[in-house]
């Protein structure tokens, strides 16, 4: 250990100290009340700022390993790869930590991880870009990251304190049940622009879709993290996690002219870390060693786990890295549908490809998307007397497919044609410019192989631009229709 190893690790031990007097003394007048509080990126963000600021020079690892502390999570794991959290101090500096006051109700309540006997998730929180994390496996990610920079070692602890103890639990959990259910789910937010609670939309994983986003977000800031050389000091937490959550897209580009590591990207990015890893023995050997350090007596190391994180495996890669992130109706702000949707029959031949035409400008964030797909529900409501927005999906610029009708109900968005294909469209006017390269490899590769692994289409479905089946219009636009016709499965 060199003497820049020593000096960062005195100062993590007092400021630990520092930090734990701060909240103690402050959070209550950031955050004034009866605890109930905005549960989003944002205002987590600032309030760790506000600790930064009061505390000049503070280590970005002090900080979380005494948010750590604050949310009491000092499980036998995360011991085992990063130490206790109140090993960072003598034991009469830890007495000054009370952790049991109302001081303290802002952080415990923003990390602490639960789901309710009522299907609400705690510990998560809304980002900008409309996906939903919880923060205990993205702060246990950088504090890995940051433990391995400082100790100058492999980061032996981000795959099993992000990723690996909670998949395998979850595999295991629930083997009675088919692979795809023990996975997730996702759910929404009471209201995306003030939110407070977040309720599933389905009974709980230990897996929840919030639980792998931060569980991706941890993995990808803690590897990053841990890269830094010799030469190079993290930046505050703040920033850490305002360079990846709070970005602004260039128009005209968007996502393709994104080089740095954002949370819209967190499948692709999650999975270039992991690809190249063994995934299946990285899980049994995380099994392994919750076995050794929980005495959990219902693992068993036998032929029936080896199969079961298989199965699962092979779910998650198919859910979570082939299949992009779909923002469901409730996150959007989708009236219900008109009277009673009509089932598809499944798998379809066709897949149908669109432009909005309007909205004609490409949307580059979650709340410009999102107005746009509550104005094009309006006008087809309204208007056009329909029962929901056409299309089955609609794609953004901004990393993400938006939920339609979806995989499983008819829509209306190809006259004639309905009942045998998918309608997707990519929002923007694409008669003298293409979409995204972004955008468009969502549709064409991401939401079509998510479409195959779950039974929406046949394996050798065709496409079709709109204008092919119906002969008033011009859509998806000149441009993006010669584009289109490069694709595999095109037909003329």
């Amino acid at each position: 250990m060199n003497n820049h190893t020593i000096q960062t690790k005195s100062a993590c031990v007092v400021f630990c100290h520092q930090v734990h007097v701060y909240l103690f003394v402050h959070v209550t007048k950031l955050f004034p009340g009866t605890g109930v509080h905005l549960r989003n990126m944002e205002g987590f963000i600032q309030a760790v700022q506000q600790v930064e600021h009061s505390n000049p020079g503070l280590p970005p690892l002090a900080l979380v390993r005494a948010l750590r502390r604050t949310a009491g999570h000092d499980d036998v794991m995360t011991i085992h790869f990063l130490g206790a959290s109140n090993n960072l101090s003598d034991a009469d500096l830890l007495e000054t930590a009370i952790l049991n006051t109302s001081s303290f109700s802002f952080f415990d309540k923003a990390i602490h991880h639960i789901v309710t006997d009522h299907g609400e998730e705690r510990g998560v929180v809304l980002t900008r870009d409309g996906t939903t994390v919880a923060l205990v496996p993205l702060l246990l990610g950088i504090e890995s990251g940051l433990n391995a920079k400082m100790e100058e070692v492999a980061a032996a602890g981000i795959f099993p304190l992000t990723f690996g103890r909670t998949l395998g639990l979850s595999f295991l959990s629930l083997q009675d049940f088919p692979p795809s259910h023990r996975l997730g789910p996702d759910g929404c937010w009471d209201n995306v622009e003030h939110p407070r609670v977040f309720k599933l939309s389905q009974p709980a994983t230990l897996a929840t879709d919030a639980m792998i986003n931060g569980g991706m977000d941890g993995l990808i800031l803690g590897t990053d993290l841990s890269n830094l050389t010799a030469s190079e000091q993290p930046q505050a937490l703040s920033e850490i996690l305002r360079g990846y959550y709070n970005f602004t897209l260039s128009e005209g580009q968007g996502m393709d002219a994104v080089s740095s590591q954002i949370s819209p990207r967190r499948r692709e990015l999650s999975r270039s870390i992991l690809e190249s890893v063994d995934l299946h023995s990285q899980v049994m050997e995380t099994l392994a060693l919750v076995w050794k350090l929980e005495k959990t007596e219902w693992i068993s190391m036998d032929t029936g786990v080896g199969k079961a994180v298989k199965d699962g495996l092979e779910t998650f890669v198919k859910k979570y890295w082939d299949c992009p992130q779909i923002i469901p109706r409730c996150q959007w702000g989708a009236k219900p549908h008109r009277g009673t949707p009509i089932p598809l029959s499944l798998p379809l031949q066709y897949l149908y490809i669109h432009h909005t035409y309007e909205p004609s400008s490409p949307c580059l964030s979650f709340p410009s998307c999102s107005r746009d797909m509550r104005s094009m529900q309006r006008f087809h409501q309204e208007d056009r007397g329909w029962a929901d927005i056409g299309y089955s999906f609609v794609v953004g610029s901004d990393g993400y497919v938006y939920e339609g009708r979806g995989w499983h109900h008819l829509g209306t968005h190809t006259r004639g044609h309905n009942a045998i294909g998918y309608g997707v469209s990519i929002i923007g006017n694409y008669t003298a410019t293409l979409p995204s390269r972004y955008a468009m490899d969502l549709l064409r590769h991401r939401l079509v192989q998510c479409a195959l692994h779950g039974g929406g289409l046949v394996s050798n479905f065709i496409i079709h631009g709109h204008r092919q089946v119906v002969n008033y219009t011009a859509c998806p636009g000149d441009a993006f229709f010669s584009e289109i016709r490069t694709w595999e499965h095109f037909s003329e």
